[in-house]
């Protein structure tokens, strides 16, 4: 089989969607941990709770909007639970499930993080677009993402931003 190989305008952009995807999670990660004692997958398993009814997800449900493994996610719960900030209960449906909510204390976590998140977001990347260029990356993130997740097991989540 042959390679198509990048022309030099493809590769310039993919070399720069790269570095963006490899410096924007720490730079979140770095202003969580600063103005929240959070990680940015901390906080993003706390948000898709905080979003959910009742502020509860099956743990296989939260690993899907997360795209993060069982065993990561586990682990993660198992540290936020630590802190009073989720709880993890059998499941009413199927016994053999396992929920986890977000605690009064998850939820004011949540709360208190989410405006420097916000900012944050807004500093390197919304405020650094026009309106023109914020409906073209959205265009382009469904693009990928159909290639990336081609079931649309995280097409709900996308929805309930539409």
């Amino acid at each position: 089989m042959d390679t198509q190989w990048l022309s030099r305008e493809e590769l310039a952009t993919w070399v720069r969607l790269l570095t963006v995807v490899e410096l924007l999670p720490s730079r979140l990660d770095t202003q969580l941990r600063r103005d929240s004692a959070l990680t940015h997958f901390d906080y993003y398993v706390l948000a898709m709770l905080s979003e959910a009814p009742e502020r509860t997800l099956r743990m296989t449900a939260l690993a899907e909007r997360t795209a993060a493994t069982l065993a990561r996610l586990s682990h993660v719960v198992q540290r936020l639970e630590g802190r009073g900030l989720v709880e993890r209960f059998p499941c009413p449906q199927d016994k053999r499930a396992t929920n986890a909510r977000l605690t009064a204390t998850g939820w004011a976590k949540v709360q208190e993080a989410a405006p420097g998140h916000v900012r944050t977001a807004r500093q390197l990347v919304i405020d650094a677009l026009t309106p023109e260029q914020i409906a073209q990356l959205h265009e382009i993130t469904e693009a990928v993402l159909a290639r990336l997740d081609p079931e649309g097991k995280r097409a709900s989540l996308h929805r309930h931003y539409d």
